[in-house]
C-alpha cells in the first residue's frame, strides 16, 4: 500500500479534515426525526454523538504511533474505507442499534484530520508548515459552519438517511483521491508507540499541563453540550425545521471564526493570557446573558442561538493560546501532549453528550442547555485564572 514519498495537493488534506470535521454535526439537525423514526428516547439516539466521541478519543491517542510506525498513508486509506462502508451502513439502518453500531465505525475518518497535520510536518519545513497548518485549519472552521446548513437542508428535502449517503459518496470519492495523490510521507518509520506512553505519566504530573487541558476541555465541553442539546430544544421548544436549526447551529461557527480573527489581530499586542481570559468571561457573559433574557420573557431562538454564537466567539479566543501552550509546557513531549490533551477533551465531550440529552427533555429543556454551557464556560474561567497562577511559576517539566 505504500507509494513513492509525495507532497500531497493541499486540497487533499483540506478535504480529509473537513470531511473529519463535517461528520460530527452534519446530521444533527434530523436528530430529532432519527429518533421518531426509529422509535427511540432523544437521550439514546444523541449517543450517536458521546459514543462517536467516545471511539474518536481512542483513535486520536493511537493513531499517530501507529502511523509512525506503519506509514500515514495505509492509515489514512483504512480509516476512509471504514468511514465509507459504515455510513452505507448507517444510511440502511433498520433499527436504532445497527445505526449506532455503524456510527460508532464513521469515527475512522478521524485518521484524516489526526494524520493531515503530521503529512504537513513530513514534507514541509518549519515557516511553511506553520503556513499551511494555518490554511488548513480554516477549513476546520468553515466546516461546521456548512455542515449543519447543508445537513438540514438535506433533512427536509430527502429525509436524514440522505446525509449518510452523502457522506458515503465523499468517503469514497475522497478515498480515491487520496489513493492516487498521497504517497507514503513517513520515509522513517519507527518503534515509537511505546515511547509516546511512556512520556504520559510526565505531563500528567504537571499541574500547568491540567490547567491548559482544563481551558481546553471546557471551552470545547460547552459546545459539545450545545451540540447535544440544541437540536432537541430547536424542534420541541422553538418548533424549528432541521433547515432553520442548521442555519441556527451554523451561526455558532461564525462565533469562532470572529473570535479566532480578532485572537489573531490583537493576541500579539495583548498577549496569549488576556485573549485566553478574555475567551473564557465571553462565553460566560454570553450563555449567562441568554438565560437572563430568556427568563424575563425574550423567549426565541435567537436568544438561545445568540447566547451560542457567544460561546463560539470565546472558543475562538481562547483555543488559539491554549492549544500552544499545552504544546509548551514540554517542549519535546509536544506531540504527546497534543494527542493526550486531544483525547482527555473529546473523552469528556463523550460523556458530557448523553448527560445533556437526558436532561433536555423536559419543559426546561432550553435552560437546561443554557445552564450547561453556562456552567462549562464557569470551569474554563477557574482553569483560565489557574492557568495564569502557574505560568508565573518557575515550570520543572
Amino acid at each position: 500500500m505504500h507509494a513513492p514519498r509525495s507532497k500531497p495537493r493541499l486540497l487533499t488534506l483540506i478535504l480529509l479534515t473537513s470531511l473529519s470535521v463535517m461528520s460530527l454535526n452534519m446530521f444533527l439537525p434530523s436528530l430529532s426525526r432519527i429518533a421518531a423514526d426509529f422509535g427511540a428516547p432523544y437521550s439514546v439516539v444523541s449517543l450517536s454523538i458521546g459514543g462517536y466521541l467516545a471511539v474518536s478519543a481512542v483513535l486520536q491517542l493511537v493513531m499517530g504511533p501507529v502511523s509512525d510506525m506503519v506509514g500515514r498513508r495505509p492509515v489514512i486509506l483504512a480509516g476512509l474505507a471504514v468511514f465509507t462502508l459504515a455510513s452505507v451502513g448507517c444510511a440502511l439502518a433498520g433499527d436504532i442499534w445497527v445505526f449506532l453500531g455503524f456510527r460508532m465505525l464513521q469515527a475512522g475518518v478521524v485518521s484524516g484530520m489526526v494524520l493531515s497535520r503530521a503529512v504537513i510536518r513530513d514534507v514541509a519545513e518549519p515557516a511553511e508548515a506553520t503556513r499551511l497548518l494555518a490554511v488548513v485549519g480554516s477549513a476546520m472552521a468553515l466546516a461546521p459552519l456548512l455542515a449543519p446548513v447543508l445537513g438540514g437542508a438535506l433533512g427536509d428535502l430527502f429525509g436524514w438517511r440522505s446525509n449518510f449517503w452523502v457522506f458515503a459518496v465523499s468517503g469514497a470519492a475522497l478515498l480515491v483521491l487520496s489513493w492516487v495523490d498521497l504517497g507514503e510521507t513517513n520515509l522513517t518509520p519507527q518503534n515509537s508507540f511505546r515511547a509516546q506512553f511512556r512520556s504520559y505519566p510526565e505531563l500528567l504530573r504537571s499541574g500547568l499541563f491540567w490547567a491548559y487541558c482544563g481551558c481546553l476541555i471546557f471551552s470545547i465541553g460547552g459546545f459539545y453540550a450545545y451540540l447535544a442539546g440544541a437540536p432537541q430544544v430547536g424542534e420541541k421548544a422553538f418548533g424549528l425545521s432541521p433547515s432553520a436549526l442548521g442555519l441556527m447551529m451554523g451561526a455558532t461557527a461564525v462565533g469562532f471564526m470572529v473570535g479566532n480573527l480578532v485572537s489573531t489581530r490583537l493576541g500579539p499586542r495583548l498577549g496569549t493570557m488576556a485573549m485566553i481570559l478574555a475567551g473564557r468571561w465571553a462565553s460566560l457573559a454570553g450563555t449567562v446573558g441568554a438565560m437572563a433574557l430568556l427568563a424575563v420573557g425574550l423567549f426565541h431562538p435567537a436568544v438561545l442561538f445568540g447566547g451560542a454564537v457567544m460561546l463560539g466567539f470565546g472558543n475562538g479566543l481562547t483555543l488559539p493560546g491554549a492549544n500552544v501552550g499545552v504544546m509548551s509546557v514540554a517542549p519535546r513531549l509536544a506531540g504527546s501532549a497534543s494527542g493526550l490533551s486531544g483525547t482527555l477533551t473529546l473523552a469528556v465531550g463523550a460523556a458530557l453528550t448523553p448527560l445533556v440529552s437526558a436532561l433536555v427533555v423536559g419543559p426546561l429543556g432550553v435552560y437546561v442547555l443554557l445552564g450547561a454551557m453556562a456552567a462549562s464556560s464557569l470551569a474554563g474561567v477557574i482553569a483560565a485564572y489557574a492557568v495564569r497562577g502557574l505560568e508565573r511559576r518557575p515550570q520543572t517539566a
